[in-house]
């Protein structure tokens, strides 16, 4: 579901984000009110394959991303699609942040799973780990940034091709081609437990 309750708002938000990076206090309140609920879509597309007893739901992951994004030092938000990727990332560290304390608090070797879905993957793949598709993901944008950041904003995100397209200056063609690309080595890389040597 593409993220759309904020562009009505957009100029108030590009405005509002502007003066949050120059540190001006009061905007935190009206940039909650407007960009809430889809901070909590781009939650669920988190949680979506998280465990049913996850200690975080939805709301709670939206806090705890929320408040890091806001110790955030003077970041300069370029824009809406900036705000949505950083908040995403930041959603990505907090779950990965969680797994990890959970997978040192049981003995060595038992995994945290997740689902990697058909959205990224061309056949059905098979759960996976966390941490493991955290680092799938982090080797992804080592080796090609822009399909890590094409795989964070559609993926996770939850823009649309045309949505990435406009916020990377690249054409809709493009953004296809990258991410069926990324998709593919994210799978190889995931059922395969090895490091690939390019996208």
């Amino acid at each position: 579901m593409p993220l759309e309750a904020s562009i009505g708002h957009g100029g108030e938000v590009t405005r509002l984000l502007a003066e949050l990076g120059r540190g001006t206090a009061g905007v935190t309140d009206r940039l909650v009110q407007i960009l809430y609920e889809e901070l909590r879509q781009i939650a669920r597309r988190h949680m979506r394959g998280e465990r049913l007893d996850h200690t975080l739901d939805t709301t709670a992951l939206v806090h705890e991303a929320y408040v890091r994004l806001l110790g955030q030092q003077r970041v300069d938000w370029q824009s809406r699609t900036h705000f949505f990727a950083l908040a995403s990332q930041m959603m990505r560290r907090v779950l990965v942040d969680h797994a990890r304390a959970r997978a040192a608090a049981k003995r060595p070797g038992q995994a945290v799973r997740v689902t990697l879905d058909g959205e990224l993957a061309s056949v059905d793949p098979r759960g996976c780990d966390l941490l493991m598709l955290d680092q799938a993901l982090s080797e992804l944008a080592r080796l090609d940034q822009r399909q890590g950041n094409i795989v964070e904003l559609c993926y996770f995100g939850g823009l649309t091709e045309d949505e990435v397209a406009g916020a990377m200056s690249i054409s809709r063609s493009t953004v296809a081609r990258e991410l069926r690309s990324a998709k593919a080595w994210l799978y190889r890389r995931m059922t395969s437990g090895r490091p690939q040597e390019s996208a």
